[in-house]
């Protein structure tokens, strides 16, 4: 089966990945990493902290990208926010900080109108509230409206305001000096949780995200090895969080350590940019195959991306018709039912042969 609608890696994995997989001793596992005695959460957090130029006591880690906008939307939705400023103290003398974990009266969240759906669902676990603010379509693009988004915040003052770069599904992004400027217009007390899940596709630019952390407290910047790294299935996230969160961060971290086989695993793919750079080459390929084969159909629209994948507006007369002949040829796409989007499809850019593949059966069916 060829997946290509839920944002998959199609290619090879780097071949440093490979060998550190085939060289991971197993008796590795039967300890306990001893980097805790160095005061640090993993040997992955250290990397990432040299590469990124952030202190690594602000470097998150986590079970995916997935884990850390959980364990941030539950905790700051859930938490007083003055708490962590003023702590309490116990009655056998030690500091509590954050502790009133329900006292959090504010508990709204503001994300994008058309977003990744388990974010309001996450935000409904810890029985949270979610508001949209716009995305706006221009000509061939969706676009934030920056100052809107500024409006939204500041009339709404939620808890958190979730901002999606690249988003899903739509593939458009934020530049540095847009996320400065709302970060530089918003309340202090709301968190800002940057999902870049899909960041690198089409730029290396990472030097934007140690001035951004070490400037706004209130600021978290989300990544994961899952998109770009191109490994879904090792549920590695990790991410950046402005200092004095030191509770936040207690709550996300683990006590014993991380898993030592993926630990291996992702230091190798951290160290392949080079071929993953190839990888999102060729993908920019795609982009334009597509363009260029449908984007003067009639009932057709191919949106710009940033992100491994791209969203195409189509005439929806053809759908029974082309998922049918998709799944003769075990391929699959997604079919976008979000409202706003029915009329779309999101198709994840894989290798050369199934983007040739797709366009040839959507023109069939034409």
């Amino acid at each position: 089966m060829n997946y290509l609608d839920r944002n998959e890696f199609n290619f090879e994995p780097s071949q440093k990945v490979v060998e550190a997989i085939r060289n991971f001793d197993p008796k590795t596992l039967c300890f306990y990493t001893r980097i805790y005695d160095q005061g640090k959460k993993s040997v992955v957090s250290v990397r990432l902290s040299e590469i990124y130029g952030v202190p690594e006591e602000q470097v998150l880690l986590a079970y995916g990208g997935e884990d850390i906008l959980k364990n941030a939307i539950h905790y700051y939705l859930m938490k007083d926010p003055s708490s962590e400023s003023h702590p309490s103290e116990l009655e056998d003398g030690r500091v509590a900080r954050g502790l009133g974990a329900a006292k959090g009266d504010n508990k709204k969240i503001l994300i994008p109108e058309f977003s990744w759906w388990y974010y309001n669902k996450v935000a409904a676990e810890c029985y949270g509230t979610f508001e949209m603010y716009p995305l706006h379509e221009q000509e061939d693009t969706f676009a934030y409206d920056v100052d809107e988004v500024i409006d939204y915040t500041n009339r709404i003052h939620p808890r958190m305001l979730l901002l999606a770069s690249p988003n899903n599904p739509t593939g458009n992004s934020l530049t540095p000096e847009e996320i400065g400027r709302i970060m530089e217009h918003i309340p202090d007390d709301t968190m800002v949780l940057i999902d870049e899940a899909y960041a690198s596709f089409i730029t290396s630019d990472t030097d934007y995200i140690a001035p951004l952390v070490n400037k706004y407290k209130n600021l978290i910047i989300s990544r994961t090895l899952s998109k770009f790294y191109g490994l879904p299935g090792l549920r590695c996230g990790f991410g950046f969080i402005g200092a004095g969160h030191d509770h936040f961060v207690s709550y996300i971290n683990k006590y014993l350590g991380y898993n030592r086989f993926s630990e291996a695993v992702a230091l190798a793919a951290l160290d392949s940019d080079d071929h993953y750079r190839h990888v999102a080459d060729e993908m920019e390929w795609g982009r334009q195959l597509y363009k260029k084969a449908l984007g003067d159909k009639p009932g057709f629209k191919v949106y710009k991306s940033v992100a491994n994948f791209i969203l195409i507006k189509y005439p929806t007369a053809i759908k029974e018709r082309l998922q049918k002949a998709l799944a003769e040829q075990d391929y699959k796409i997604k079919f976008m039912t979000d409202k706003g989007l029915e009329d779309c499809l999101r198709i994840t850019l894989g290798r050369k042969e199934q983007t040739q593949t797709v366009v040839d059966t959507i023109l069939r069916c034409l």
